[in-house]
């Protein structure tokens, strides 16, 4: 017997499918429960994932540019050039914060349609509904662990593995330390940058400009690598658990009935179908077929004997 899900062959000792968890007897998809396409929305936020982890690695990195407006400041002692730092800084991080919004909402939407395909997927044993798909993004504390759970759910009924990827504790650690680590950057810039003299009109005064910019690059490298290895890796997750899910919901999908003499859907390449009644007129040079004679035989025939009813001639 094989399995409807992976078509591995599923031995009567086992209540499932060893490789898909499948129980044995039950199809791809549950009748009747809904399931939502993947594959678009999944594709979307890869895109805007991997364009949010560029664009911070372009303000990650201003702090050069920032080092070398300020020498250009100090050489000039013009005040105005270091204005032009922040505002250049600040035209940078408006698309970063966009793409961050753009990036959370479409996660959030991808999270939760992979999760309710879930429900439709036989032997699959999701811990958390679907609503924590998209709260436990927002509840506080919850947020800290909630996600990941979901992911990790998502990875494993998909993929059919038994244990959580280890690509999903990479994401999430990775992630963690880009939230936290570029908030604790954040504000160490600020207050550092509080302390510089707001009008410098000295080289002393300039260089400490200097100073600040390139002493703020070593710090914002370590959320950068860190936001590096977590979209990355969940630009991998997103695509792999989509291309799972989607494939599962082909297979669980009735096929549409196809035109007389027409390949059936998944039928082997190279076999003859069945052939398929002949109408209209057949090829130059064919006779037509026989048709069935009816009416009074030609002359010197005789007529088909018919059965004898009646009692039997006397004598």
């Amino acid at each position: 017997m094989r399995c409807h899900t992976c078509g591995d062959e599923t031995s009567p000792s086992d209540n499932e499918c060893q490789n898909c968890h499948t129980p044995h007897g039950q199809p791809a998809l549950t009748p009747g429960v809904p399931t939502y396409s993947v594959r678009g929305i999944g594709l979307a936020a890869s895109v805007v994932v991997g364009a949010t982890a560029l664009l911070y690695l372009v303000v990650a990195l201003f702090p050069l540019v920032g080092a070398v407006l300020a020498g250009r400041a100090r050489e000039s002692q013009d005040p105005d050039v270091l204005l032009g730092a922040v505002l250049i800084e600040v035209v940078l991080s408006l698309p970063f914060l966009l793409a961050y919004v753009t990036a959370a909402m479409l996660v959030i939407v991808w999270t939760w349609r992979a999760r309710k395909n879930l429900d439709a997927f036989p032997g699959a044993l999701p811990h958390l509904g679907a609503g924590w798909a998209i709260a436990g993004w927002l509840v506080p504390f919850a947020n800290f662990v909630v996600p990941a759970r979901v992911v990790g759910n998502l990875a494993r009924d998909s993929l059919w593995k038994r244990f959580t990827p280890g690509l999903v504790f990479v994401w999430w650690v990775a992630w963690l330390a880009f939230s936290l680590g570029e908030r604790l950057v954040s504000r160490r810039d600020d207050q550092a940058y509080a302390r510089l003299p707001e009008d410098p009109a000295s080289d002393p005064e300039f260089q400490r400009y200097v100073d600040y910019y390139q002493g703020v690059l070593g710090w914002h490298l370590v959320p950068l690598v860190a936001c590096l290895v977590a979209a990355g890796s969940l630009i991998v997750l997103i695509r792999r658990i989509s291309a799972a899910q989607e494939q599962r919901i082909a297979l669980g999908r009735p096929a549409w009935p196809a035109h007389p003499g027409w390949p059936a859907p998944g039928a082997p390449q190279g076999y003859p179908y069945p052939a398929q009644p002949v109408s209209g007129p057949p090829p130059q040079g064919y006779p037509y077929p026989a048709q069935p004679v009816s009416g009074p035989p030609p002359q010197g025939y005789p007529y088909p004997a018919q059965p004898v009813t009646g009692p039997p001639p006397q004598g």
